[in-house]
């Protein structure tokens, strides 16, 4: 059986962000059992075990058989080779899916976690804020003039690569940013309404309910 580590906990703002989401979800659409073990917060992301499991004491963790993996790009990744629903089997359309996958995590990510960080320490105005603003916005319009010819990533169906854009995406749902890109809006917005996410979302949910 597939075990993935989440939070029992986390504070709201970061509720629905946490990154085992992503890997809930690759495997609802996957149609691959697993089950969730839950951390705490605090020592248990120190204990020895998990720490040879997840150097960083972060989640998501992964254990399938004698398999482990850590970060949810590399586990999303392992899920969509084991998976029709996730990756094309031709060639092409699955290395450019691959290729959607790292942009989602090296590309449109960085600027968005830039920003965010400026959130969190209540930066409002200033020079750095120009700058993440900026950064943010010329990625989601050229990611916006991508998605003008596509229905999708990589192609006309869902893969891995919409997977992991909608997730990064989603750390925007506190702004208007993505709501300013129509195109880009009406992608995301279909990915979050597919069965799987909503699966997803609402077990992530359900357990910080749980652990209040």
């Amino acid at each position: 059986m597939i075990e993935v580590s989440a939070y029992k906990w986390v504070p709201p703002g970061a509720q629905g962000l946490v990154r085992d989401l992503r890997i809930r979800w690759a495997l609802e659409e996957a149609g691959l059992p697993y089950r969730i073990k839950l951390i705490a917060l605090g020592p248990e992301q120190d204990a020895p075990d998990y720490r040879a499991m997840q150097p960083f004491g972060q989640v998501p963790a992964y254990r399938e058989d004698d398999l482990t993996l850590f970060e949810s790009g590399a586990i999303a990744l392992h899920i969509a080779e084991k998976s029709d629903a996730l990756m094309p089997c031709d060639p092409i359309p699955r290395q450019q899916t691959i290729q959607w996958l790292f942009a989602a995590l090296n590309t449109i990510e960085p600027p968005i976690m830039f920003l965010q960080q400026l959130n969190f320490k209540n930066v409002s105005d200033g020079p750095l804020r120009e700058t993440a603003l900026a950064w943010t916005t010329k990625r989601l319009t050229e990611l916006a003039r991508t998605m003008q010819s596509h229905s999708y990533l990589a192609g006309d169906r869902f893969t891995v690569a919409d997977l992991m854009m909608s997730t990064v995406l989603d750390q925007l749902r506190n702004s208007d940013m993505v709501a300013k890109e129509p195109v880009l809006a009406a992608w995301h917005e279909a990915c979050r309404a597919r069965p799987g996410y909503k699966k997803a979302f609402a077990d992530q949910m359900a357990a910080f309910k749980d652990h209040t």
